[in-house]
């Protein structure tokens, strides 16, 4: 029986959820017809035959369309508007998938972190895909499984991780292929994963005798060599670290006679911690080609993905393999995932002996994790992980010279300025530099496409700081007006009180170093309502060169115990991380009021206590500076108000008449006023208007001209004045007057 078809016309879908991922999305009368459901593969032909996702689009759309993401256009040969016969397609597993990438994508993402990110993917020969993970899965244990990859990928690629684009060389079947995590995924000429039976060489790889050795040797088990590891002096920021590993691993590989000698042995388990994309695992592959060493990468989220008995017998496969030759290291990178700090499962028990085993051998077991609190403690016992090695976050002389690593094969213009690259990069660590240095020469390319010596300049880096973001702060999803503190109107003592307590300590710490001072560790904002709190922060986040972290009092509280801790505790975490990073509270009365008298079961109080801890408990807090807002001045714990945490109160009173037509006219910039308007009178004359209010003035003045006409060109004082009819003072005098005592009170 022939199956059933439908010719749809395309219409392109830019700004779906889906895009980029093989989704189509169809009405759902078309998955009626079809007999299809949500998740089900599809034969897709245009002028080339590919294949997709199903997926159902909004029932208020017409049923006549199919809509693609620009992607799976270019599968399909197609623009919008062209016609494609879709047709149901048969869910077969694909049993091998090779693919082509960019040199730097391959080289740096194994074949597993390939299959999990193409994972729920229908692929056929010829295609282009992305590393975008496949998100309509109906399996949350898979969900899970993409995250670790989200992670890894921005990890080992950088930001440019999203757009990057793959090619399918060849897929077994042929004709629209699932990916699963049986299937065989590799690169062109390069490594392939493992499915679950013997795996044969890539179509197109060359066999070696070392694809040839029997099972068990370490060829067989894929221990990588010196030819496959950087250079130490590529790692600059990383040399202490390398020095320090060296040294270990020097000691128990080749000077065991001089501890037998002392009467003593080495324990050769390492873990290795930093932020993702620091270069944690570059480190360990530089340092055991420095000491003659093979090494046995394992990616610990690949090996979460199977069952527990299978993962069992990759780890022990793997460590048999390291502690058949000479010199080894097992590296095991982002173990949290299969050795987690809550709930360790069976795995963590296997993976706990398997380490404990091989150190007993006399191999390297070194273990890398982007999260190190989340690693399960157990392993952290003398005889396991003894030894810890921590990757620091780079500062802007770090930067400037992995800068230099990076750009040493780049031709740049004379204009470019690295160290004013490296001083506009907070937060960044080395893949995400990466990543920026091939955004901005692909910008050059583009600009200089029939040059015969195009060269990368300074406004190419420029326009790729706008698209690359640090990887420590993937998990934000703050946007920054471009607004700095000459934005603001009026309030010069806050702005200078600001500038001092919060961009200085974020600016210049070494000057608070050289000086043999502590720099402020937090200001509380306070102040009436709509009178520019929220916006000063906003400002002093467009002034300073630092990260910003934004968050409401109240969403970090939780009704489930321990949570709201474990919230805080990320928070500070991530602006460690990102560091110099600008954490603003908002409404901080919410998450921080005095202890004792809430009822709420405690909540509050335990929050409270978090907060403290963070701001001067053990770990320090450096590059870091916390900014709070409130109505409420009074309702905040007093605790968190003396010196070394919030210890400077601003108060933000509100404007004058000269600060209210300050604030008009930065509100009125973009808007085209006739002469007749006088800001200057105007802002005498409201008394009792916040800066919101006056803002809101000034719309609704805009307002009044488009109701009058919506041809209107300016804004005149007719309008201005039919504004001050609608618009009305939002100050309370109670409370006005309540905070102004407030604020006499603690100067």
């Amino acid at each position: 029986m022939a199956e059933p078809d439908l010719t749809l016309t395309a219409t392109l879908r830019p700004a779906a959820l889906d895009a980029r991922r093989g989704v189509v999305r169809l009405h759902p009368e078309v998955l009626t017809a079809l007999a299809l459901r949500p998740g089900d593969p599809v034969r897709l032909t245009g002028r080339r035959t590919t294949a997709g996702i199903a997926a159902a689009a909004d029932p208020n759309t017409s049923d006549v369309l199919l809509h693609a993401d620009d992607l799976l256009l270019g599968n399909l040969g197609l623009r919008a508007g062209g016609q494609v016969t879709v047709s149901p397609l048969p869910a077969t597993p694909a049993r091998r998938l090779t693919l082509a990438g960019p040199a730097a994508v391959v080289a740096a993402v194994p074949p597993e972190m390939l299959r999990l990110a193409l994972l729920g993917k229908v692929v056929t020969p010829g295609d282009d895909v992305s590393l975008l993970p496949q998100d309509v899965l109906p399996d949350a244990a898979v969900r899970g499984l993409i995250e670790a990859a989200r992670r890894s990928l921005a990890s080992s690629v950088g930001y440019a991780w999203t757009s990057t684009l793959l090619n399918v060389v060849s897929a077994e079947p042929t004709t629209g292929a699932l990916v699963t995590m049986d299937t065989v995924v590799g690169w062109e000429h390069g490594p392939a994963t493992r499915g679950s039976g013997p795996v044969s060489p890539a179509p197109g790889a060359p066999v070696s005798a070392s694809s040839a050795a029997p099972a068990g040797t370490e060829q067989a088990e894929g221990l990588l060599g010196p030819e496959d590891a950087p250079d130490v002096d590529e790692l600059p920021g990383l040399r202490a670290q390398a020095e320090e590993l060296t040294e270990l691993l020097d000691l128990g590989f080749h000077h065991r006679e001089v501890l037998g000698r002392l009467g003593t042995t080495v324990s050769l388990g390492v873990l290795v911690e930093g932020p993702a994309g620091s270069g944690k695992s570059a480190l360990v592959r530089a340092v055991a080609a420095r000491v003659g060493a093979g090494l046995r990468p394992l990616w610990a989220p690949e090996l979460a993905a199977l069952t527990n008995d299978a993962a069992a017998r990759r780890l022990r496969e793997a460590a048999s393999a390291v502690r058949a030759g000479g010199p080894a290291v097992l590296l095991v990178t982002d173990v949290e995932a299969i050795a987690p700090a809550d709930e360790p499962g069976p795995l963590a028990t296997v993976f706990r002996q398997v380490v404990a085993e091989t150190l007993r051998a006399g191999v390297a077991v070194v273990c890398t994790s982007g999260r190190p609190e989340a690693v399960d403690p157990g392993l952290r016992g003398p005889d396991l992980l003894a030894l810890r090695i921590t990757v620091p976050l780079p500062d802007a002389a770090l930067r400037r010279e992995q800068l230099t690593v990076l750009t040493r094969q780049v031709p740049l213009a004379d204009d470019v300025r690295l160290d004013e690259v490296a001083g506009r990069t907070p937060g960044f660590v080395a893949a995400d530099l990466a990543a920026l240095v091939r955004e901005a020469g692909v910008r050059a390319a583009l600009r200089q496409k029939t040059a015969e010596t195009p060269t990368v300049a300074m406004p190419d880096f420029t326009e790729a700081l706008e698209v690359v973001r640090p990887t420590t702060m993937s998990a934000s999803t703050l946007e920054l007006a471009s607004v700095t503190l000459d934005d603001v109107g009026g309030l010069h003592d806050v702005k200078q009180t600001l500038t001092e307590s919060v961009l200085w300590p974020l600016t210049y710490p070494d000057t608070f170093a050289r000086l043999g001072v502590t720099p402020p560790r937090g200001v509380l904002l306070y102040g009436p309502p709509g009178c520019g709190k929220t916006y000063l922060v906003t400002a002093l986040a467009g002034s300073g060169r630092a990260n910003v972290l934004s968050v409401k009092g109240a969403e970090l509280l939780s009704k489930w115990v321990g949570e709201s801790e474990r919230a805080v505790r990320e928070l500070f975490r991530r602006a460690r991380q990102a560091a110099p990073t600008l954490v603003f509270l908002d409404e901080v009365d919410a998450l921080a009021p005095v202890r004792g008298q809430a009822s709420d079961g405690g909540t509050t109080d335990r929050v409270v206590a978090a907060l403290l801890t963070e701001l001067d408990g053990v770990e320090a807090l450096r590059n870091v500076v916390v900014v709070g807002a409130t109505n409420r001045p009074e309702l905040v714990d007093p605790a968190l108000l003396r010196p070394g945490r919030l210890e400077r109160l601003v108060y933000v009173p509100p404007p004058d008449g000269p600060a209210r037509a300050e604030i008009l006219r930065a509100a009125a910039r973009g808007v085209p006023l006739a002469p007749d308007v006088d800001l200057d009178a105007l802002g005498a004359e409201l008394d009792g208007f916040s800066a919101a209010d006056c803002t809101a003035l000034v719309r609704e003045a805009a307002l009044a001209a488009m109701r009058e006409s919506l041809n209107a060109s300016t804004v005149t004082a007719a309008h201005v004045g039919a504004a001050r009819d609608r618009v009305r003072p939002s100050l309370d005098p109670v409370q006005l007057a309540h905070l102004e005592s407030y604020a006499a009170g603690r100067s």
